[in-house]
């Protein structure tokens, strides 16, 4: 009989009202003897010898043993006064195991029953997980309180039982509406209780090396991601209690890959996610020095393995949210982080088609313009055009697509074309100029091949149209944009944008540019309208606003 089907049954009613009625008896100095559990038969006793005094508690599986052994025949009723009883026993077992230990600190084996029955407490309390709605109970008797203080324990074996459970209990992951209130609710105790800091404590006294222990790390790690997803309005306070600190310092670790540090780079890369708080703080904890010290390790030197492959990838998720942030920018620029890309491009490893987002992220719009300066002192249009005129293959691995690798070369030249000033500019320029222009030459293949796909959508989203009954809402509209974006909007805008900067900047390039246009019976009105379009959907900001009306002044210069 497994533990499930133990749960299932239910005992004789005289047997189960006795065992919910038991009175809680008052702590006392004498070691109690076993009592019989609710849950299960009753623990055996150990002897008192050499080989078991200081001993861990025993393995959760031994208990789970001892559960399936017990022949109970009937449900025990899981109602409000059942879950008082276990959580006001559990409190009493971390009561009762205290005392032993201050009574008899030099005489494991005095306190070793009451450590016993501590463990089995904990274990008892997961049933808590299968009723979420009782999780006020936890709440309202304070006892999240005397949960997370066993975190402090000295025995590891008792810390990793309550993790587990906390892990258990902060699972975000129920439909039911109620379920996820009384989820919140809990991890608003945790929160306030400092449960961040307390887990940072934890997870330096855990060996990496020991099996059991770093499951409990990685379990740790679990309870960081529900309290994400179950607040993720509490990101910043949660990276301020320590945590945002504690991830970087795991990832700097000169420790072996494992899951562990995957794991840790996952919630580095959510906690970044859409709030700029956090970035900053990562910036102000030299989070972006760290970022590129790990992705050096990959300039010249691919991940063995499809999990270190996902850790690379996390690390240029984090460098990319980060660099959406003008401050970082600056800090990305004086860590050198323009060269370690360019290597990376050099190198044609797995990281270059990552170095590449990340390139567009540093690089774009006007907080990228020293970037972009930067970008051509160093010599990076020796890269990148390489890149521009043929694009490499996007290896499975990565999980980008080859145009995704189209987009992010044409945004990246289309953000030089229009940042590069003085004598960069005209280096830039000169790049289009050589060859016979060759590279205007593949700006204008460019433009049609990905007109034709634009096309393309447009005609499957005018059928979409004609078969509404009434006109679109605004809400389809922007679905049939978003569309468009990603069958290749979005690409032809960098492109038709650093047609226009071209054409605006020297006659002969504009000359050719028009020529290309008609030897493929192509249209300046298509550029125009597609621009305009594309001005249309920036946005309303002051930034945006100049944008805007600089893509319009373009426009009318073509």
């Amino acid at each position: 009989m497994n533990v499930e089907e133990l749960l299932g049954y239910n005992p004789p009613i005289n047997e189960a009202t006795n065992a919910l009625k038991r009175p809680i008896s008052e702590p006392t100095d004498e070691i109690p003897h076993k009592k019989q559990s609710r849950f299960g038969p009753p623990l055996p006793s150990q002897p008192a010898s050499s080989e078991t005094i200081g001993k861990p508690s025993p393995d959760p599986r031994d208990i789970a043993e001892l559960l399936e052994s017990n022949d109970v025949t009937d449900d025990i009723p899981i109602d409000d006064n059942a879950i008082r009883k276990l959580i006001l026993n559990f409190e009493k077992r971390v009561y009762r195991n205290q005392e032993m230990r201050i009574k008899f600190p030099d005489h494991p084996r005095k306190f070793m029953d009451s450590e016993l029955e501590l463990h089995f407490a904990i274990e008892e309390l997961h049933i808590l997980a299968t009723v979420p709605e009782h999780y006020y109970l936890l709440v309202n008797l304070n006892s999240v309180k005397s949960l997370l203080s066993t975190l402090n324990h000295e025995n590891v074996d008792i810390c990793v039982a309550v993790i587990d459970l906390i892990k258990e209990l902060s699972d975000g992951d129920s439909e039911d509406d109620a379920d996820a209130a009384s989820v919140s609710l809990l991890v608003d105790a945790l929160i306030d209780n400092q449960i961040i800091s307390l887990i940072v404590q934890i997870i330096d006294r855990l060996d990496d090396t020991v099996k059991e222990e770093s499951d409990a790390i990685h379990s740790s790690l679990g309870i960081i991601e529900n309290i994400l997803e179950v607040k993720p309005r509490c990101h910043f306070d949660v990276a301020n209690q320590g945590l945002l600190a504690f991830l970087l310092r795991r990832l700097r670790a000169k420790i072996p890959f494992d899951q562990n540090k995957l794991y840790t780079s996952e919630l580095l890369s959510v906690l970044l996610q859409d709030n700029d708080e956090v970035r900053k703080l990562l910036g102000e904890q030299d989070g972006i020095d760290i970022l590129l010290q790990q992705l050096a390790v990959y300039k010249r030197t691919d991940p063995s393995t499809p999990e270190e492959i996902e850790l690379m990838e996390n690390l240029f998720n984090c460098l990319c949210s980060c660099l959406m942030l003008t401050g970082i920018r600056d800090k990305f620029l004086h860590g050198e982080g323009l060269q370690l890309m360019n290597l990376m491009l050099r190198e044609k490893k797995l990281s270059r088609f990552s170095a590449l987002k990340v390139l567009d992220f540093a690089m774009c719009a006007d907080d990228g313009i020293e970037n972009c300066q930067k970008f051509v002192d160093i010599l990076g249009l020796r890269t990148i055009f390489p890149l521009f005129m043929k694009p490499p293959k996007c290896s499975k691995a990565i999980g980008m697509s080859d145009g995704a690798v189209v987009s992010n070369v044409a945004s990246i030249v289309s953000s030089l074309v229009r940042n590069c000033e003085g004598q960069q500019r005209q280096r830039l320029l000169s790049k289009f100029i050589e060859t016979n222009m060759a590279k205007v030459d593949r700006l204008i293949e460019l433009h049609f091949r990905y007109l034709e796909k634009v096309q393309a959508i447009d005609h499957v989203i005018d059928r979409l149209r004609d078969d509404l009954e009434e006109e679109p809402t605004a809400e389809q509209d922007e679905d049939f944009y978003l569309r468009r974006l990603e069958a290749g909007l979005f690409t032809l805008h960098h492109i038709d944008s650093i047609i226009l900067e071209l054409s605006a900047a020297q006659a002969t390039i504009k000359e050719r540019i028009l020529q290309g246009l008609n030897l493929h019976r192509g249209s300046i009105k298509v550029i125009r309208n597609l621009m305009r379009e594309y001005a249309g959907h920036i946005g309303t900001t002051q930034d945006r606003s100049r944008e805007q009306q600089r893509i319009l002044n373009l426009v009318d210069k073509f």
